[in-house]
């Protein structure tokens, strides 16, 4: 779906009294999403924690919707033009390298249902200057409200019942990182709608 039909259709759900768009949250969040041989591996990773750690009772996140979040930009009652137009914009000025990240270790972070990640003992540097860089871009557009502090990357594979009770080393997935993108989901409903794709360069 373009983004002017999406824009349109929250348009015409207000004109119809806004009951449905109010009940609607609307994510959105720029990202790393695997390509196909990287989901693969997680999903393998994520079948065998299952049954290796039945006790987490998880809920397993669909591999569809395998990413790793750069920038949060937010819930919303709807699909904000300016806020998209403002994301867009940011992203299309920034430059960053391409990189290899390597996840090999699994663990849960706190919560009410503690999410079950995936996470490299190292941090690429390619990946924290992309973080920072996208970062500043958005702050130059004015979106830097929901900017988070600290930049913890993972991947999500669950939400549990139950907690690891310690870190675990994982066959380690190794991840070539070639683009980000932003990223639109209907909280609770279908697969993400990809607003944008940016190349990362070779080098």
């Amino acid at each position: 779906m373009a983004i002017q039909q999406l824009f349109s259709s929250t348009r015409q759900l207000d004109l119809l009294g806004g009951a449905v768009a109010a009940s609607q949250v609307h994510r959105l969040f720029f990202a790393l999403l695997p390509d196909a041989a990287t989901r693969a591996r997680l999903v393998a990773l994520a079948e065998l924690l299952k049954r290796s750690h039945p006790e987490l009772r998880a809920r397993w996140v669909d591999p569809a919707r395998y990413h790793a979040t750069l920038h949060f930009l937010g819930d919303h009652a709807a699909l904000r033009p300016d806020l998209v137009d403002g994301a867009l914009a940011a992203a299309g000025k920034l430059r960053a390298a391409a990189f290899e990240w390597t996840l090999d270790s699994a663990m849960s972070f706190r919560g009410r249902e503690p999410p079950c990640v995936l996470r490299g003992i190292d941090v690429p540097a390619p990946l924290l200057q992309l973080w920072q860089a996208l970062g500043h871009a958005l702050a130059l557009v004015g979106q830097s409200g929901s900017r988070e502090r600290e930049f913890t990357p993972h991947v999500t594979l669950g939400y549990g019942r139950a907690a690891l009770a310690q870190p675990l080393a994982v066959e380690p997935v190794t991840w070539p990182a070639q683009e980000f993108a932003l990223i639109h989901h209907v909280v609770g409903q279908g697969a993400y709608q990809v607003l944008g794709r940016w190349p990362l360069t070779a080098g």
